[in-house]
């Protein structure tokens, strides 16, 4: 087998910059479809949820082939909560393309993964993307790049970095904005110049580093790695190199390389090239497979520990069994543990009630991605309030804190900022423009648990906010909590219109007639900070006298509805979130009343 001059690279960048389209005309122009294929947007995003909130989740890795050179490219997330994807991913690539949005700039979670480039020695290709907006700012955006470089302690090699400007959306990759080039041979071209192929070390002792897991019913446990040294085959008896520092053997049952969107069974893999090995049922991230009698171990991938956790419950309401098809406690062990099978930034441990999982991750977009696949699995669960993961360093109680930047309309930018305030942000920078007000903080994760529906509501959804993770400081003391009390369900049945028109005047109703409830659920948010237990299923008393207007029909105000992530943001700490296949409903820990009083007292 002749060997592949092979370039491994990254295209990061934040949430919305164009990395799944970039990754798309990548595939488009190197010729792997078919004429007569169907090609979707973002191909990349395979992923069902993925593709309905348009965001990258996953990890993925594509190759095309340009001038003889094998680019293997792996497309990764922009959100902060999938960060450990991104960290593990840039130790395995020669570079990285790090694309910047022409009139946005570089953005919060921009900085998190150029910085994780730049500790690793990487000199990144910047991308300017989307110099078609009619507010680009492309020379500005290059000078603020420049800036983020420098603050980010880039070394001289690093600050020379080669810009390349384009719409990926188009396939447009230009060396300047006068250029006219109609596709990405510029870049093609820029990463052939700037990016050496990986040396020849076949003839060494094996040494391949998984960074990313998968699973397939079939061949179980999948390591998703680069060879660094020597070269695998098929079959082979193999060393590993645990995490916790111990040796074991094991055998390849299959090997795979890759070729455009697909994994091809290969005999062989030489050095450089990123493989996909079976066979190793209890493989992990960080591990080096090396020559069974030389064991050879590569430093180990740091994951970064998790910053929010969840109690995972079985649904124990009245409604518990009618809608989902896996309903106990050993469904419910057994989808986590598989789950922790590939998702490595994830903790999952025995709560200290007996039938309760603590789940711990990097954010509530990372835990409410797990719910929703759960639910679309047939899971019944009730989740509690996220609580935020502290630690001791020196003795010191830390907390994570978060960047968060805020674009609004200058009329709304005095709530923001004092909400923010109340939250124990600081503001670190205040700049207006056209009428619209920048705002960039620094917040306890705490703080921003249930702060982005609040947000949304007090800027009439005119507002942007951009956050991600950016350090632990010390414990900054107690926030407040949501100051509104809920109207909660006294009884069980069918809610009706009669009853919801006085109803209405307490507060924000979540139900509509029709809906189904029981004792125990939350039905809507009262105006004052008590709870109120009240009847929803009430009914207009039959007589048989008709007075003028006493029979015309109710109007309500539409109800608030609430996707998983705006439930977990709103309950407290003695609610829950009940999540089945075809409803999202928020409860009382306590469904009885007189049970809930005394445990008040």
């Amino acid at each position: 087998m002749n060997k592949k001059e092979i370039i491994n690279l990254a295209v990061i960048a934040h949430v919305d910059a164009g990395k799944s389209t970039l990754v798309d005309a990548f595939l488009n122009q190197s010729g792997i479809f078919r004429e007569n294929e169907e090609i979707v947007d973002c191909v990349m995003d395979s992923n069902d949820i993925e593709r309905e909130r348009g965001i990258t989740i996953y990890s993925k890795n594509c190759a095309i082939e340009y001038n003889g050179v094998k680019i293997n490219i792996v497309d990764t997330p922009g959100h902060a909560d999938f960060s450990s994807e991104v960290e593990r991913v840039i130790k395995a690539v020669d570079s990285v393309i790090l694309i910047v949005d022409a009139s946005e700039g570089p953005m919060p979670q921009t900085r998190f993964v150029l910085k994780k480039s730049l500790e690793k020695g990487i000199k990144p290709i910047v991308f300017i993307n989307k110099i078609d907006k009619s507010s680009e700012r492309a020379e500005e955006v290059i000078d603020m790049v420049l800036d983020l470089f420098i603050d980010l302690d880039a070394n001289d090699n690093q600050l020379e970095f080669p810009v390349i400007f384009g719409i990926a959306k188009e396939g447009i990759a230009r060396y300047d904005l006068e250029d006219d080039s109609q596709d990405l041979s510029p870049l093609f071209e820029t990463i052939i110049e700037n990016v050496n192929t990986y040396p020849d070390y076949n003839d060494q002792p094996l040494q391949m580093q998984v960074y990313d897991l998968a699973y397939d019913d079939y061949l179980g446990r999948i390591g998703i790695g680069r060879i660094y040294r020597g070269k695998m085959i098929d079959g082979q008896k193999v060393g590993i190199y645990k995490r916790d520092g111990s040796e074991q053997k094991g055998k390849l049952s299959k090997l795979s390389v890759y070729e455009g969107l697909n994994q091809i069974a290969v005999e062989e893999a030489n050095s450089g090239e990123i493989v996909a090995i079976a066979g190793i049922p209890d493989i992990s991230i960080g591990e080096t497979v090396c020559e069974p009698d030389n064991i050879l171990p590569l430093p180990m991938i740091e994951i970064e520990e998790p910053t929010l956790a969840m109690h995972f419950l079985i649904n124990d309401s009245p409604f518990a069994g009618l809608e989902g098809e896996y309903l106990t406690t050993r469904h419910l062990k057994a989808r986590l543990e598989r789950e922790l099978e590939v998702n490595v930034g994830l903790r999952v441990e025995k709560a200290e009630e007996s039938e309760a999982y603590k789940v711990s991750g990097r954010g509530e977009l990372h835990l409410s991605i797990l719910l929703e696949n759960m639910r679309r699995e047939g899971y019944e669960i009730s989740v509690s309030k996220p609580e935020v993961l502290m630690h001791r360093e020196d003795g010191k109680l830390v907390e994570p804190i978060e960047r968060v930047i805020i674009d609004v309309p200058e009329k709304y930018s005095g709530t923001i900022i004092s909400k923010l305030n109340q939250r124990k942000g600081i503001m670190h920078s205040m700049l207006a423009e056209n009428d619209y007000v920048n705002l960039e903080f620094l917040v306890p994760t705490r703080g921003l648990i249930g702060f982005r529906s609040e947000f949304i509501n007090d800027t009439s959804g005119e507002g942007t906010l951009v956050r991600s993770f950016d350090r632990f400081e010390p414990h900054k003391g107690e926030v407040p909590q949501r100051k509104n009390g809920v109207l909660i369900s006294n009884s069980a049945g069918t809610v009706m219109a009669y009853a919801l028109s006085s109803l209405s005047e307490r507060g924000i109703l979540f139900v509509e007639p029709g809906t189904k409830v029981y004792a125990g659920m939350i039905i809507g948010l009262n105006n004052r900070d008590n709870d109120l237990t009240v009847n929803p299923c009430k009914s207009k008393k039959l007589t048989n006298m008709r007075a003028s207007g006493s029979d015309d029909s109710v109007i309500l105000a539409p109800a608030k509805k609430f996707t998983l992530e705006t439930a977990l943001e709103f309950i407290n700490d003695d609610e829950l979130v009940e999540v089945t296949p075809k409803a999202i409903r928020l409860r009382k820990k306590i469904l009885n009343e007189k049970m809930r009083m005394r445990k008040s007292k």
